[in-house]
């Protein structure tokens, strides 16, 4: 089996609940999707990057491994494009003892299934109508696919936490319905965070606009974050 590989690197987590921790990023070539925000976007064709053998591969993320890692993140493009490839690399980690951790719009339940048993740590990112992510069309049966990605993350005890980045764009009465569906199928107690992300350098949200999300989410879970990219902040990769 091969693998397409953009890029390999270790730098700080600038998203999500880990922010500020150690990581390896393992970057996977390929995304179908079109969310206007997207900052890698040369990584998004199937066929950017090197492609490797696995084992190749797995001697390339050995060798990028630095002391003290806290975990490894495989991100894209998404990696569930390349759902086996990332499940046997995710598996070496694993054997490692290292934390593993899966960066995902979770666009497709049985490709999230077959990686999930070599995973740790589980971003579910659920993309708003606003995000370009795909046409009005097709939204719903993806978003129906990442909601059942969240409940299988659940019910296989993963830490899971829920991200949705928001625009200038981001309309309040749509964000207010999708809270309300994922709280239908999950409770506060099910997931470890839930983050409201904001673009950055482009359409940017004002304060207020992020202080109205928040409080949607609030009632459901109190725990709810407004966290931005930090390595954006830092000038990290």
């Amino acid at each position: 089996m091969k693998v397409r590989l953009f890029e390999i690197f270790t730098s700080v987590e600038g998203e999500g609940i880990l922010y500020g921790t150690k990581t390896l990023f393992v970057r996977l070539a390929g995304c179908p999707f079109t969310c206007f925000y997207c900052d890698t976007k040369e990584s998004l064709p199937l066929d950017s990057g090197t492609e490797y053998t696995i084992e190749d591969a797995n001697n390339l993320i050995d060798s990028n491994l630095r002391s003290n890692t806290y975990k490894v993140n495989f991100t894209g493009g998404d990696p569930l494009i390349q759902h086996k490839a990332v499940a046997l690399l995710a598996k070496h980690i694993q054997d490692k003892k290292i934390p593993t951790y899966l960066e995902s719009s979770c666009f497709d339940i049985d490709r999230f299934n077959h990686v999930l048993p070599f995973i740790d740590i589980v971003k579910i990112e659920f993309k708003t109508k606003d995000s370009d992510f795909v046409d009005s069309k097709h939204y719903d049966k993806l978003i129906g696919h990442t909601m059942k990605c969240l409940e299988s993350s659940i019910k296989a005890n993963k830490t899971t936490y829920i991200k949705i980045v928001v625009s200038s764009k981001t309309d309040l009465n749509e964000f207010k319905g999708l809270v309300k569906e994922i709280f239908k199928i999950v409770s506060g107690n099910d997931i470890d965070g839930f983050i409201i992300q904001p673009t950055h350098s482009i359409s940017e949200p004002s304060l207020d606009l992020l202080l109205n999300l928040y409080d949607l989410v609030f009632p459901y879970y109190i725990n709810v974050k407004v966290v931005p990219q930090l390595h954006k902040l830092i000038g990290a990769p």
